[in-house]
């Protein structure tokens, strides 16, 4: 079997390179597939034949096989059906004529990833490979994830290995050996609270207390007598003395939360205990020492509070010895995989329901969402996925509405335009796609409600090739505009 290759040296995929299996009797066209292709970062193998192919995928690992549906003897179908069954993360992508769409269409039921019709540009071929990379890429990560044996260290760690949060991790390391305050911040939900006790047990204080208050959870009247505590008789209904949290942290560490709704009057008094490690419990006259590390996070920024004259600037600079700003969830969406599995495992016990993973489906669309609620809201997510689900694995069906398909908008653009023709308002509203898909036909077909070839004679009629980029040529060879970077 002979066989074209191509050896990548960029990282894209972080590892081995996904071989991409290029099978078509033609040579012309075989040769222009695996050249258009080589531009993706992985190992392209082109054969001239379904048999090779068949020899090939039952020897190897393939992320991608790129078929011509029509072959003689052994046709693209059974390629197809052939790769699926050696492994169902396989991605299978069919190249047809103008005549055989029907056969296409049904092979997508058979589990193919997409079809393209004959004649297509190189970037629809390019994107289409790349999409089907992506998608091979994030059913293997979650393979590994679902069989491996601890995919987290602890039901309490801060999980993340994308390089957002590599820098979090090493920031705790640097500053949990060393005996001053820290500033941790971060939108609601991102992992606060978890940063800091990583601080906590990875200091010296590890084996003494670890005391968290949240300071918007509490009347401002109560949150003073809760962290400094009372002597009986300081008012009415102290019936006995009672020590604060302070005294409980003694040895440990104090964990203030959104301490930006802190009064001033508080701020004050904070400010006092870190400068003599002293405070006075309500209706005492002897003051108290204390030896607790404190540690302050903030969903806001301080520096704004300051300025409206909310925050005082001197905690504020006694606070952020150190400060470690938590990435939110959606700028690090390659956690994301990592923290459902996890989630997964420690509620599916919780629920007593044995649930074994994700579905890839479930995963792509846990991978698109922005998680405006962070990793708090990803953890309600995947209890309310448990609970409703019945299978072994959580597919996408459990998922809340908003989650696989955009909120319905209750106006329409059209009622805010002034009346045109029709011919007008379709040329507007494909144009307006192309723009915002970046020329991609295919996504923009899709979001119109028609097929591409409706939308390449529509961009032609128009002359709206600038859109997509187009080159003015449209060759037989299979591919149109290939003068291209």
């Amino acid at each position: 079997m002979t066989a074209e290759t191509h050896a990548s040296t960029s990282g894209r995929w972080n590892g081995k390179r996904p071989v991409v299996l290029v099978v078509e009797d033609d040579m012309n066209m075989r040769q222009l597939i695996a050249s258009v292709l080589r531009r993706l970062e992985a190992e392209v193998i082109a054969v001239g034949n379904a048999q090779s192919a068949l020899d090939y995928l039952e020897s190897e690992s393939v992320a991608v096989v790129v078929t011509d549906l029509r072959m003689p003897r052994v046709d693209g179908v059974e390629v197809l059906k052939f790769a699926k069954n050696r492994s169902a993360n396989t991605q299978v992508v069919l190249i047809t004529g103008f005549a055989t769409v029907e056969s296409a269409v049904e092979a997508l039921k058979c589990g193919a990833f997409d079809y393209l019709r004959k004649p297509f540009e190189p970037d629809d071929l390019c994107k289409t490979v790349l999409k089907a990379l992506e998608h091979y890429m994030l059913g293997r990560d979650n393979e590994n994830l679902r069989s491996a044996e601890h995919p987290a260290d602890s039901n309490h760690a801060l999980i993340g290995r994308s390089l957002a949060m590599d820098k979090v991790h090493r920031m705790i390391s640097a500053s949990a050996g060393y005996d001053c305050c820290v500033l941790v911040t971060g939108e609601s939900g991102s992992g606060k609270e978890l940063a800091a006790k990583e601080i906590h047990n990875q200091s010296k204080r590890a084996q003494k207390p670890f005391v968290a208050l949240n300071c918007a959870a509490i009347p401002e009247n109560i949150i003073e007598s809760e962290l400094f505590g009372y002597r009986r008789g300081a008012f009415t209904g102290a019936d006995r003395d009672k020590p604060g949290l302070f005294e409980a942290a003694h040895g440990g560490t104090l964990f203030l939360d959104e301490i930006n709704n802190a009064s001033l009057s508080l701020q004050a008094k904070l400010l006092r205990v870190l400068q003599d490690g002293a405070f006075f419990r309500m209706g005492d006259t002897a003051p108290r020492q204390v030896d607790v590390r404190l540690i302050a996070a903030s969903n806001r920024k301080l520096p704004a509070l300051i300025e409206e004259g909310l925050f005082r600037s001197d905690l504020y600079y006694r606070l952020k010895v150190v400060e470690i700003d938590v990435p939110p969830l959606r700028e690090r969406h390659e956690d994301v995989p990592l923290l459902a599995n996890h989630f997964i495992e420690k509620n599916s016990r919780k629920f007593g329901k044995k649930v074994e993973g994700l579905t890839t489906a479930a995963l792509g669309a846990l991978m698109r969402y922005p998680w405006p609620g962070n990793v708090r809201e990803l953890e309600n997510v995947i209890q309310r996925m448990i609970i409703m689900g019945e299978a072994a694995l959580l597919d996408a069906d459990v998922l809340p509405a908003d989650m696989v398909s955009p909120p319905a908008s209750p106006q329409r653009a059209l009622d805010h335009m002034v009346p045109q023709s029709l011919d007008e308002i379709e040329m507007f509203f494909i144009s307006k796609t192309l723009r915002e898909t970046k020329g991609n036909r295919a996504l923009a077909a899709e979001i119109l409600g028609i097929d591409k070839s409706t939308l390449w004679r529509k961009i032609k009629r128009y002359n709206l090739e600038e859109e997509v980029g187009w080159s003015g040529v449209e060759p037989d060879s299979g591919f149109a505009g290939l003068q291209m970077n």
